[in-house]
């Protein structure tokens, strides 16, 4: 079951994480104008972005005498209606990123707390929160803990890779991506263009040509064997390039035998059983992904709604799952404001001095 699971939620998944990139304009064919316009999405600079994520059901239905506990139950009841908001600016030269998370749980732990975060070419810096029902120290409540992300390569064996968080690569990796997966599927099954006036677009955000990409239960198994089949051999192509060496971090010996599985007779014959019973654990009641476009030819704002249930027949559990997300770009390759800025002086604790809080509250007891 976990083997299916990961099969249905692997491809979902990826599917959703490169279309979402995507932007286009000037009404061309849906998957044209998602993959023209991803080259233009390449030369994003700069922007303040707003997303959310809301889950709108997460339940197991099982039987009594399932494995499925109480405790699980209480997590469910948290997660249920529970809410991710993250606000952020962004700039690529010099690199600079803030972000606010805010997270809601819901159920009968109602429990609320933000966490703003600061990451520049080399360190990471996020703001420790009070928790409720956790007990940190007061020492570090409020203040930045700093992340140096070559001493931490350092100090777990690694080589410091700077070009990990080379974005303006990243970007054009997503885009060779992105072209390479929707060139697999049918224009007129998968895309089609949403009317914007009928697309439920926030209040502020103008739109030129909104594009959604739609799975459903009649396509799903062929989405499926498109992505393994067509579009999967030439994405580890694209990644297993050396000028993306430097991101990635791939092994060309890994990549080499992760591919020559991939052609295995045995890997074939699981892959189709798997799709055979595919209806049997996997339900879609909704998958789509609207990319809304402006006059310039950036995204400016996408939402995803997603809507499944997983089956294990042989246990009798039902998992369903439904979630919105969506994300919303503005002041696009403008000046950007910090509101936080970089983290110093009081403000800032190292990870060993983080440790040592920790350690001296535990000695006390």
């Amino acid at each position: 079951m976990k083997r299916k699971w990961g099969l249905s939620a692997a491809a979902l998944l990826l599917t959703a994480a490169v279309i979402l990139p995507g932007c286009a304009n000037k009404e061309q064919a849906p998957k044209e104008a998602l993959k023209s316009a991803a080259i233009k999405a390449t030369t994003l600079k700069s922007y303040e972005m707003k997303s959310k994520l809301v889950i709108n059901n997460l339940a197991i239905d099982a039987p009594a005498n399932s494995e499925s506990d109480g405790s699980t139950a209480q997590v469910l009841s948290m997660l249920k209606n529970a809410d991710i908001t993250i606000d952020g600016v962004y700039q690529a030269d010099p690199m600079q990123t803030e972000m606010t998370m805010v997270l809601n749980l819901k159920g009968d732990m109602t429990m609320s707390f933000t966490i703003p975060m600061v990451i520049t070419k080399e360190k990471v810096y996020f703001k420790i929160p009070s928790i409720p029902f956790l007990p940190l120290p007061e020492t570090v409540v409020g203040k930045f803990v700093e992340l140096d992300l070559k001493e931490l390569a350092e100090q777990g064996g690694t080589e410091w890779n700077p070009g990990a968080l080379d974005t303006q690569k990243m970007q054009k990796l997503s885009n060779e991506v992105l072209n390479t997966l929707m060139g697999e599927y049918d224009d007129t099954t998968y895309f089609k263009n949403i009317k914007p006036k009928d697309a439920a677009l926030p209040e502020g955000v103008e739109a030129d040509q909104v594009v959604q990409f739609n799975v459903t239960n009649d396509n799903v198994k062929e989405a499926l064997t498109i992505l393994v089949n067509n579009a999967l051999p030439k994405i580890i192509d694209i990644v297993s390039k050396p000028e993306y060496k430097d991101v990635l971090k791939i092994d060309d010996a890994d990549m080499a035998k992760f591919k020559e599985e991939l052609k295995s007779s045995d890997a074939r014959a699981e892959f189709d059983k798997d799709l055979a019973d595919l209806g049997k654990y996997l339900t879609i009641n909704k998958f789509n992904l609207n990319t809304a476009i402006n006059k310039d030819d950036f995204p400016v704002y996408q939402d995803l709604l997603m809507d499944i249930k997983v089956n294990d027949p042989d246990k009798g559990e039902n998992v369903s799952l439904s979630l919105t997300a969506s994300n919303q770009y503005s002041k696009i390759n403008e000046k950007q404001t910090f509101t936080i800025g970089i983290p110093q002086g009081d403000d800032v604790i190292t990870m060993d001095e983080l440790q040592q809080e920790f350690g001296s509250i535990g000695s006390s007891y």
